[in-house]
């Protein structure tokens, strides 16, 4: 297959994991209110599914927090994306270089992939050449018997170790950060949560 696998950019606005499906989904980088009510939906519709052990907070309580476009997605929002879809969705670990992949109990026949550094969301696409227009990505793959997409795969998986040679990564616990904002420094995941939290401030740089 030819052409470069390129990491699209989603706006850090807390809802980059929302707008960074709708992109690989829907070549739409502004869904996040959408997916958001589509989650607390198919959570409320399942309260058995979706109980208070495996949300961590009672069924109803989690629905409102969701709908919140300050709070952040992860594992449980991807898998319930997924679903909703009828594709896989591969999550890259830029630290781990680890890849998560949602829906795939559902034996479905596309593909698409994200990338994490710790703290946000991206859009992983094929791409002709390195800095072609994004008119030109391919965002959905197919998934081949042997449950691969192929060449695809090898590729992000490279493009996903080059970005973690290059520490394009946040380490969560010990990580410093400065708030592009006020300036402030905060020290791990918790503190840059909480400044986020008390100022609305979400533009935070690493800083060493």
């Amino acid at each position: 297959m030819e052409g470069v696998v390129v990491r699209r950019v989603i706006p850090s606005d807390n809802s980059c994991l929302f707008n960074a499906v709708g992109y690989v989904m829907d070549r739409d980088q502004s869904k996040a209110a959408e997916l958001r009510q589509v989650i607390a939906a198919t959570v409320a519709s399942d309260s058995e599914k979706y109980s208070e052990a495996f949300l961590g907070k009672p069924n109803a309580v989690y629905c409102n927090w969701i709908l919140d476009s300050e709070k952040w997605g992860g594992a449980i929002e991807l898998s319930i994306l997924a679903d909703y879809y009828g594709r896989e969705i591969a999550a890259y670990d830029i630290q781990t270089t680890r890849c998560d992949l949602y829906g795939q109990e559902g034996n479905y026949s596309e593909r698409v992939m994200l990338i994490y550094d710790g703290l946000h969301y991206d859009a992983l696409a094929m791409s002709p050449v390195e800095g072609a227009p994004e008119d030109f990505d391919q965002t959905i793959f197919a998934v081949q018997k042997n449950r691969s997409i192929g060449p695809v795969e090898e590729l992000a998986l490279n493009f996903v170790k080059d970005q973690h040679r290059k520490r394009r990564f946040t380490d969560t616990a010990s990580f410093t950060l400065r708030c592009g904002v006020c300036q402030i420094g905060v020290i791990g995941q918790k503190e840059a949560v909480e400044h986020a939290q008390a100022t609305g401030h979400v533009n935070f740089q690493e800083y060493r």
